[in-house]
């Protein structure tokens, strides 16, 4: 008997369509990184990436629970003396959707060049239209 190994020749990928549509950011960020990931394959291997690529749509649409709208903030530092700029989440996911997004499902990827080339799978807009139909995604509820 032996483990087996998926080798990334072998990895077959599909996409996904996930509509953000009044979903909590940290419970879909979680399930997105986990397709990314390929831990829903019962092929799943960590040292190759096994995961599908996933489109998100309604990325504006994206809700934060609680007081987190205007206690949660984002923080930059330009690496110069005082260079600190802070920003709460509302403002953030009005000026960009995508971008706050994409931070919270890179934070549960890993961070080395395997978690880099699994990001390279995720495609975030903030309308419900995406350039990818050739691709022919599945739909993909997110039970949250």
């Amino acid at each position: 008997m032996s483990t087996f190994m998926a080798k990334k020749e072998e990895v077959k990928r599909e996409w996904f369509v996930i509509d953000a549509t009044d979903k909590p950011l940290g419970r879909l960020a979680a399930k997105v990184a986990m397709i990314l990931r390929g831990k829903h394959k019962p092929t799943f291997t960590p040292h190759v990436d096994t995961g599908d690529h996933v489109i998100i749509v309604n990325a504006d649409k994206v809700v934060l629970t609680g007081k987190k709208l205007d206690k949660k903030l984002y923080i930059h530092h330009s690496m110069y003396p005082g260079g600190i700029k802070t920003e709460t989440y509302r403002s953030f996911l009005k000026r960009s959707p995508e971008k706050a997004l994409y931070k919270a499902i890179w934070g549960m990827l890993p961070h080395n060049s395997l978690g880099r080339r699994m990001i390279k799978k995720l495609r975030i807009y903030r309308g419900s239209e995406h350039p990818h139909e050739a691709q022919q995604p599945k739909s993909l509820s997110v039970d949250i």
